[in-house]
């Protein structure tokens, strides 16, 4: 049907180019693109890297319907073939560029970063503000699948509790595995500690961000989260906070240019509660973190910075067709 509904499509409107958002509908573009116009492959992410996480993949009829290396390879032969490849880290173009042996020159980096408008707004939720002006506040937004590290989170702060009184771990966001943190809270027994405020409309992240004094993103490393951004840390960077990070390539890179908070060993409780207790007994140091990220944000990485890189390259192709 989508692939139908392309041609369709190509049928009544003169293209250009065709630009394919993800790996998923790639082959139904390529199919209906009988008249061989220039193909731009999207990727958001290393899909066939990050299905391998994903509980439906990992279920029994998933492990007999879906096949990962099947995508791996349906993924390299389409960035083959495409005429550009855009990416969202340099991490990645790095790693496709080794992978397939593809010229560097046929793939840009464009960064999910931050619009202008998320961090200038000023009529921030006082209620969400209100909620936590007594606790010193370590906030995570986001998914929050085991493999975003919030595991690690929790133990950290049942390190820190008798350190710093009044933490309390702010976590925005959910998935169908909240039920195992939700259980290590329970076996911690962190119920004051942990604020699991489930899904929020984005609407309010700035307010939490505002309210937080620390954000962190604890990915767990692997290949997907080794080349991409969470989003959550310009987001995080542009309010002002400093942010703490595993040392997932992608992030820990941008972190350590900004200098705008730490990095460290994914998975590992003891180097996170470790930077949680440094930033809590030197305010000024986290402040100016806080402040370096949203110069960098605001004057080399915001979406309206960054988006520099895809207008060049439509200008390119301008040129070439």
């Amino acid at each position: 049907m989508t692939a139908r509904w392309i041609k369709q499509i190509l049928k009544e409107v003169e293209v250009d180019v065709i630009h394919v958002h993800d790996i998923q509908i790639y082959r139904a573009a390529k199919w209906a693109n009988v008249d061989g116009i220039p193909l731009v492959l999207d990727l958001h992410e290393n899909r066939p890297e990050i299905m391998k996480s994903y509980s439906h993949v990992q279920s029994l009829m998933g492990r007999l319907l879906i096949s990962p290396n099947r995508w791996k390879k349906h993924e390299y032969r389409a960035i083959r073939e495409v005429y550009y490849l855009i990416v969202v880290t340099e991490e990645a173009k790095t790693y496709y560029v080794d992978e397939l042996d593809v010229s560097a020159d046929k793939i840009i980096s464009l960064p999910n970063s931050v619009r202008y408008e998320f961090y200038s707004k000023e009529d921030l939720q006082i209620d969400i503000l209100n909620k936590f002006r007594d606790n010193y506040v370590i906030l995570y937004v986001g998914d929050t699948g085991i493999r975003r590290g919030l595991l690690t989170a929790i133990e950290a702060v049942y390190e820190l509790k008798e350190k710093i009184t009044n933490i309390k771990l702010v976590i925005v966001g959910s998935n169908k595995s909240d039920g195992i943190l939700k259980e290590r809270v329970d076996e911690l027994l962190l119920e004051d500690y942990i604020s699991f405020e489930g899904w929020q409309n984005f609407e309010t992240f700035p307010a939490y961000i505002a309210s937080s004094h620390i954000c962190i993103s604890p990915l767990y490393r692997n290949i997907h989260h080794d080349t991409t951004y969470a989003n959550k840390i310009f987001q995080y960077m542009s309010m002002g906070k400093p942010v703490i990070v595993s040392d997932c390539p992608a992030q820990a890179h941008v972190i350590e240019k900004a200098k705008s908070g730490i990095v460290f060993e994914a998975e590992n409780t003891v180097q996170l509660a470790e930077a949680i207790l440094e930033l809590n007994q030197n305010p000024d140091r986290a402040k100016e973190m806080g402040e370096n990220g949203k110069v960098f944000v605001s004057e080399d990485f915001s979406w309206e910075k960054t988006s520099k890189s895809f207008v060049n390259l439509y200008k390119i192709l301008n040129n070439e067709l």
